[in-house]
């Protein structure tokens, strides 16, 4: 019976069964598209790093090395499981071609590398350990996707030829977070371009306990081993290689419960209408005696099949889709070993959806008991109290045209069943514009103030302090120059609150040349002030005003904590300070240059980096969209996709809402018939009724998402960094296209979904 009652329900109403489909198959795709996302990049990342069997902690050096007091402090350090020096031969970008390409604008350290014997291997895109011959290239993935080279191209770094024989992926150097990239060569290959670069060290530790982490850095440091570079530790390779797809993943997930909300909403729309469709049937089986459990039964049968279809139809696009969302986490990482656990989590997840959609449903439902057997026979619909619009009167009139006027106060006068739809319309205002804010920000040129970095134009990193004098003289006789500034990186050991030592890289110089912005407090200008990084100043338990010990020349100095500001370079650990050391390693030295005319940027680079062929000179412009590119290009996709989402929305909440008022209003459309109305002048009403409901959701939607859906934006990035964030907005975008492309498809939805009031008679419709 059931089924029989299901069929021809289907068929009698196409429309509202298609749209409830539709709705349910959505929520479910996404949901099961942010758990299968979820746990495929944690179990790519996990399966990456175990395989590559990421150094726990890795100190960078530039200079001269003592291998025999590093053999030594291993070997007496009881936590030290393994240890190795892997050598890094730096190439400048200019003398690396690949096929067509040169990497001569890159900002990343490039260099080559030999297949390491202990562990951090370099791996292939199936996962193995590449085992290389003489002759051949193995190039890092990120130039992959980059389309620079590919199997089969020939390569010439430094004069000497190579053919690429593959790709690979690299557990430490992976993200473009990551300042280096290296390149694979056979250790013949090596030893011969090896007097043809700079050779820098990677100074790399697995540990017993990997816990114990800072322990082992402030042992490390303590001892007065190498540290002319910067340390990273795995928690941070590991957050690296994530930022990017998490990103994506997070917008995602927004966007999920967004959705899911709005599906509920519709499938409110879809009961409703459905309702009203056969008013005056529920009235008859309640007046033949049938109970309302039974009745109810009906109609949970028809929701539990439309559902479960749904939910069918939702997971197998999910399944579809998940290829094109899961490429970038494939092609950097492999793929995950849970993967079939990433099914199933989805799985589950729509379960979810379906048994919360029928729980919703057959609470809807209870609305069968305010139905009138009497009422519902004799009109055929429910009657409405209209109320709140006394003194919105037509004879008042004369700011609009009476057609508008008419539309605006049944608007104000049913706002109940409104309500619906203009949530409908401030979550889908919502979901275009946070995603797309997000990417306009991180897009941005002024993103670069949640670098640590100022208003400059080029900058010049130099590893090796000796030279830096070289270059300053060379920029104070550089008449295109208008201003730089040199900074030193040093590292100092700091005192915890509970009395422990441990490492801290402060970058020593003038802050006031090129500022940035602070989340509290100023920049230092005294030698007893520091400022520090977000994750710093959490780490070390300070604010701005507290005290800060460190060990400065051998020396216990307390410094004030005058400023936080928001820093994603260096795995969001920096500081900022003016005094003076002489004792302390210099880690690396950026000299930033500001040009009388910023056009000559490029020009300058090309000049520098031939001059400073010891150094990385780069355009800070590039250098930003290099850093940020994979995950610019990730939220810029998640955005697309939250636009087509919303408006697809968009289309079909007001398809189904218009339909369900013109079934709603048939008397009241006969009756404006009888006094005159032509059907055109109907259809401007239906119209400004949606563009008025969606006027209004627009406004408070642009305010939600550039308020609460700033926060959530910034609680996403927070973890990198950033402690206060603020939208990038662009106007045209946010506030002319995109409010333009919603009215013209409402528009459109509407006109499409009033065509029948045309077919209403006034004989059959008017009521007494």
């Amino acid at each position: 019976m059931y089924f029989r009652i299901i069929r021809n329900d289907i068929l009698k109403s196409k429309l509202i069964t298609m749209t409830t489909l539709i709705f349910v198959a959505a929520a479910s795709m996404l949901v099961s598209l942010a758990a299968i996302l979820v746990v495929n990049l944690s179990g790519a990342l996990d399966t990456l790093m175990t395989k590559a069997e990421t150094p726990h902690f890795m100190q960078m050096h530039a200079g001269d090395i003592d291998i025999a007091r590093l053999q030594s402090f291993a070997e007496q350090h009881s936590n030290v499981d393994e240890h190795q020096v892997v050598e890094f031969l730096g190439i400048d970008g200019a003398q690396i071609v690949l096929g067509d390409n040169t990497l001569a604008n890159s900002v990343q350290d490039n260099g080559l590398s030999i297949q390491n014997e202990k562990f951090d291997y370099l791996l292939d895109l199936d996962g193995n350990i590449i085992h290389v011959s003489d002759g051949e290239l193995y190039v890092p993935v990120a130039y992959m996707k980059e389309s620079l080279a590919k199997i089969g191209d020939k390569c010439v770094i430094s004069g000497k030829e190579f053919t690429v024989a593959g790709f690979l992926r690299d557990s430490t150097m992976n993200s473009s977070l990551s300042a280096s990239k290296r390149f694979l060569i056979s250790n013949n290959d090596y030893e011969e371009i090896k007097e043809l670069g700079s050779v820098e060290y990677l100074i790399e530790f697995r540990l017993k306990d990997f816990s114990k982490v800072s322990e082992f850095e402030t042992a490390y440091a303590s001892a007065g081993l190498e540290v002319n570079g910067p340390s990273v530790t795995y928690t941070l390779f590991k957050m690296m290689n994530a930022i990017s797809d998490g990103m994506m993943i997070a917008v995602i997930l927004l966007v999920s419960a967004l959705v899911v909300a709005i599906a509920f909403m519709c499938i409110r729309f879809t009961l409703l209408a459905k309702l009203e469709d056969d008013y005056r049937e529920i009235g008859v089986m309640k007046a033949i005696g049938m109970r309302i459990s039974d009745i109810k039964k009906i109609y949970l049968a028809k929701y539990i099949s439309t559902t479960a279809i749904g939910s069918v139809l939702g997971f197998t696009l999910s399944i579809m889709f998940q290829s094109v969302l899961l490429e970038n986490i494939r092609l950097y990482m492999g793929d995950s070993e849970n993967a079939s656990f990433a099914n199933v989590l989805g799985i589950i997840g729509i379960l979810f959806v379906f048994l919360a959609i029928i729980i919703y449903v057959n609470g809807v439902l209870r609305r069968f008991r305010k139905i009138s057997a009497a009422e519902a026979i004799r009109f055929g619909i429910s009657l409405e109290k209209k109320t709140g619009t006394k003194q919105f009167l037509l004879i008042r009139n004369r700011l609009f045209s009476t057609n508008i006027f008419l539309g605006m106060k049944d608007v104000l006068a049913r706002k109940s069943l409104y309500i619906t739809s203009l949530a409908v319309a401030v979550i889908s205002v919502f979901i275009i514009i946070v995603p797309q804010n997000l990417y306009n920000t991180i897009s941005s040129k002024s993103f670069i103030q949640y670098m640590g970095i100022g208003n400059y134009d080029l900058r010049i990193q130099n590893s090796i302090s000796e030279r830096t004098d070289e270059i300053v003289k060379t920029i104070e006789s550089d008449h295109s120059v208008l201003k730089y500034a040199v900074m030193t990186t040093k590292t100092f050991k700091v005192k915890t609150n509970n009395g422990t030592e441990e490492n801290i890289k402060v970058e020593l110089g003038d802050h006031s040349t090129f500022q940035i912005e602070y989340t509290d407090g100023i920049a230092p200008t005294h030698v007893n002030e520091i400022a520090l990084s977000t994750i710093n100043a959490e780490e070390v338990g300070k604010k701005v005003g507290d005290v800060l010990t460190l060990v400065i020349e051998g020396k216990e100095k307390d410094l004030t904590v005058t400023g936080i500001y928001s820093d994603i370079t260096n795995g969001g650990k920096t500081s900022k300070a003016v005094f003076t050391d002489n004792l302390a390693d210099v880690v690396w030295t950026i000299v930033s240059v500001k040009l009388l005319d910023e056009s000559f940027t490029d020009s300058k680079v090309l000049e520098y980096s031939d001059k400073f062929n010891f150094a990385k000179t780069s355009n800070i412009d590039e250098f930003v969209t290099q850093t940020l590119g994979t995950t610019i290009s990730s939220v810029e996709m998640a955005s697309y996709t939250s636009v087509v989402v919303a408006i697809g929305i968009i289309v079909l909440v007001t398809l189904l809402f218009m339909k369900m008022l013109v079934a709603k209003d048939k008397s009241s459309i006969a009756a404006l018939k009888a006094l005159g109305f032509t059907n055109s002048d109907i259809k401007k009403q239906y119209v400004t009724r949606s563009v008025f409901v969606l006027s209004i959701g627009m406004i408070i939607g642009t305010l939600l998402a550039n308020t609460l859906g700033e926060l959530l934006a910034g609680m996403m990035i927070s973890s990198f960094g950033v402690s206060t964030f603020k939208f990038e907005v662009n106007p045209l975008s946010a506030y002319l296209f995109s409010p333009l492309l919603m009215i013209l498809v409402v528009l459109i939805a509407t006109i499409i979904s009033t065509s029948g009031t045309e077919k209403i008679k006034i004989s059959e419709n008017i009521k007494e």
